[in-house]
């Protein structure tokens, strides 16, 4: 099978599963938040950070190395297994004494089990790291489809029914912590490889010298993504908190999710041509277009349509999060744009560039978010669209530099996607302003949406059009 072939069915299955897993989430996510409250969502994003930041730590990089290696030997997969699962266990024993002084801070006494309890999904989540990569070496997402969906449904089943028996809080924890289980088995059945107690020096000077990069612009990535919810849930109350992050689910469905099917597939499929710059660059500049082509459309169209959905979906108890989510859409929908370009310096290599880029961003973000935290938490969300945007300068001045396609280039291919989506979520938001009633505004406007945006690409003869199509069929 050819790369471009290999390439077109990853995308295919890793898309068709984050699709099936969105479907699930977004279903899941409206009868949680139906039954549960926004301070249970709260509480739970208060601890987010330490497991994100372990679990930085946990992974360090390791996946993405052994992805890149082109020789990688069962020394380095078991190097890097014994490593994954010796640092999971060191931060659980962390966190658990720790935990007391965390619910101190918020204020919160709770929050201390809810850590000790949850931390259990770190030590779990370990040993599927090396196993989940031997599938990403060979592209076979399909595997990996099947195991997430499978996992998600019975997690599903058990949070909702706790939360129905009005657990609270403890719901997500328990859904946490099965989704996990379940994945761990699945992945290891599936899996024929198996870990030798193997480490070797070498090895792991490779994994290290390559990952430690990469963990530290992820340690400082995780930080910002969770400062937020730490200083929303210290300076603002849980309910707040709870209505943010709701909001960043709904905005993080389209774009997160189909960002890592292409960040996945892409650095798989691009590092085996990394070396031949000419179909570097030509891999690039389309899965670039095709992406942004659908989460243009996706997030703007969100934005627009925000109060009767979630006036619809989540009840008006939800209502605080409206603004927010219309905010933070327009920062979202350049997310899949800062991951592919950043995915080419991991291609090429350039972990240390990486960093760099990452450090920098960080401190503006920092600042912006110090300036923003007296005005209230909406004008923290529209400091994240002034971050975005200044990370987008940033994260395409080294893809300009090694594959001579700069932001000017970028933001031209992206132009007609832009301006379609703009011009499709204009007219949906005029139609949620002269319908009241939510259901019929927010089905009215998703259809008015979908054909306009369709209609527009076809009128205009839009090649990302045509040939997302072409993939649809051969599939």
């Amino acid at each position: 099978m050819g790369l471009k072939d290999k390439a077109v069915k990853g995308v295919f299955w890793t898309s068709l599963g984050n699709v099936v897993n969105f479907s699930v989430n977004f279903v899941v996510g409206i009868i949680l938040a139906r039954l549960l409250s926004p301070s249970d969502y709260g509480l739970i994003a208060m601890i987010t950070v330490f497991f994100s930041i372990s679990q930085s730590f946990i992974s360090s990089g390791f996946g993405n190395a052994l992805v890149r290696k082109k020789d990688a030997t069962q020394a380095d997969f078991s190097t890097a297994f014994l490593f994954n699962v010796s640092v999971s266990i060191v931060f659980f024993v962390i966190l658990f004494f720790l935990a007391p002084f965390i619910a101190d801070f918020y204020g919160r006494p709770i929050l201390a089990s809810l850590i000790r309890v949850e931390s259990v999904c770190m030590v779990i989540g370990s040993i599927n790291i090396v196993q989940n990569t031997q599938f990403t070496r060979r592209i076979d997402f399909k595997t990996t489809m099947k195991i997430g969906f499978t996992t998600n449904v019975v997690g599903s089943v058990v949070g909702i029914s706790a939360a129905y028996y009005g657990l609270g809080v403890w719901a997500i924890v328990a859904m946490d912590i099965v989704r996990q289980l379940t994945s761990t088995v699945l992945l290891w059945k599936a899996s024929p490889w198996r870990p030798k107690m193997l480490w070797e020096r070498e090895s792991f000077r490779y994994l290290w010298g390559y990952g430690s990069k990469l963990l530290a612009s992820e340690m400082l990535n995780t930080i910002y993504n969770n400062i937020y919810p730490i200083v929303i849930g210290k300076f603002f109350s849980a309910a707040s908190l709870g209505n943010y992050t709701r909001a960043q689910g709904f905005v993080t469905l389209p774009s997160s999710n189909i960002t890592s099917v292409v960040q996945r597939v892409t650095f798989p499929v691009l590092s085996q041509i990394q070396d031949d710059d000419e179909r570097l660059i030509a891999g690039y500049r389309q899965m670039l277009k095709m992406v942004t082509f659908v989460v243009f459309p996706l997030t703007i169209g969100m934005a627009a349509v925000a109060k009767p959905m979630v006036l619809l979906l989540l009840t008006d108890k939800w209502a605080e999060c409206i603004p927010y989510l219309q905010i933070l859409c327009f920062a979202a929908m350049w997310h899949p744009v800062h991951a592919i370009n950043l995915n080419l310096l991991q291609v090429k290599g350039r972990s240390d560039l990486f960093l760099k880029l990452e450090i920098i961003k960080k401190v503006i973000m920092t600042l912006v978010m110090i300036g923003t935290i007296p005005l209230g938490v909406l004008a923290m969300c529209a400091g994240t669209v002034f971050t975005s945007y200044t990370s987008l300068l940033l994260n395409t001045y080294y893809t300009g530099k090694f594959v001579h396609y700069n932001i000017f280039s970028q933001l031209r291919d992206l132009f007609p996607s832009l301006c379609l989506s703009f011009l499709m979520g204009g007219m949906v938001f005029v139609l949620t302003l002269l319908v009241e009633n939510s259901l019929i505004a927010f089905m009215a406007s998703v259809v008015l949406g979908a054909v306009v945006y369709l209609l527009l690409a076809k009128v205009t003869k839009m090649e990302e059009l045509t040939e997302l199509i072409s993939i649809l069929k051969r599939k």
